[in-house]
Parts: structure tokens; C-alpha cells; sequence
């Protein structure tokens, strides 16, 4: 983090993928309606961000596509999660939670001795 920065843009990109998941799995959703969701809590602020992100999801199956009409103009692109993509929210919403308390932690009681947990799949 640059002096007198902020990590927040960081923060963003690093859960945005999570939340679209978990956004999709509540119901099919279209690219607009996602970032005014994601707006509304301060997580997305423009549509150059969550078009690539969809895209890179459904190549890598994580969502899929449908096209529906809409009644206020052209048909509309809706994304939904697939069986792969709710695998990796639910993979991505254990993981959070680890790492929200963790830091959680660390915040509350800085400079505490800490004892870390073992990540799945990486040596202490």
C-alpha cells in the first residue's frame, strides 16, 4: 500500500468475484443490475469492471447465459450460476470467513502473539 493510498481498491478486486457469485446465486441477473447492486454497497463503481469479470466466469464455467426480453427495451443478456460456480461461492464463503476473522483478530489485539490456522493445500 503507497503512503497516504488506500487498500480499498484492492479489497474490491480481490472479493468482487465472491459477491457476483453469491449475488447470482439468489437469481438470474443481468450485467447493469449487478453493478447497481454492487454500487449500492460501495463494492463496484463501474460497468469496465463487472462485463470482463462475467465474461471471464462464464469461460471459465462458473456461470452461464441466457437471453430474455426485456420490456423497457433490447433483450437482455441474464447470468446464473452453474453447479462449478456455486462449488466456488460456497469454497470462496469458507475462505472469507477464515480470513475476515483473522484479520478481524489482528485488528482487535494488534501486536498479539498470533497462531496461524494451516490453509487447505499450502505448508505452515
Amino acid at each position: 500500500m503507497e503512503p497516504g493510498g488506500t487498500a480499498l481498491p484492492q479489497l474490491r478486486r480481490g472479493v468482487l468475484e465472491g459477491c457476483v457469485l453469491a449475488l447470482l446465486s439468489d437469481a438470474p441477473r443481468y450485467g447493469f443490475d449487478l453493478v447497481r447492486s454492487l454500487s449500492t454497497t460501495g463494492l463496484l463503481t463501474s460497468e469496465g469492471t463487472i462485463y470482463p469479470l462475467l465474461a471471464r466466469l462464464r469461460k471459465d464455467g462458473l456461470v452461464e447465459t441466457s437471453w430474455q426480453e426485456s420490456a423497457t427495451g433490447p433483450p437482455r443478456r441474464y447470468y446464473s450460476t452453474t453447479p462449478a460456480g456455486a462449488a466456488a461461492l460456497a469454497a470462496f464463503s469458507t475462505e472469507w470467513a477464515r480470513f475476515r476473522d483473522g484479520v478481524d483478530a489482528v485488528l482487535a489485539h494488534p501486536g498479539a502473539p498470533t497462531h496461524p490456522q494451516p490453509v487447505e493445500g499450502h505448508l505452515p
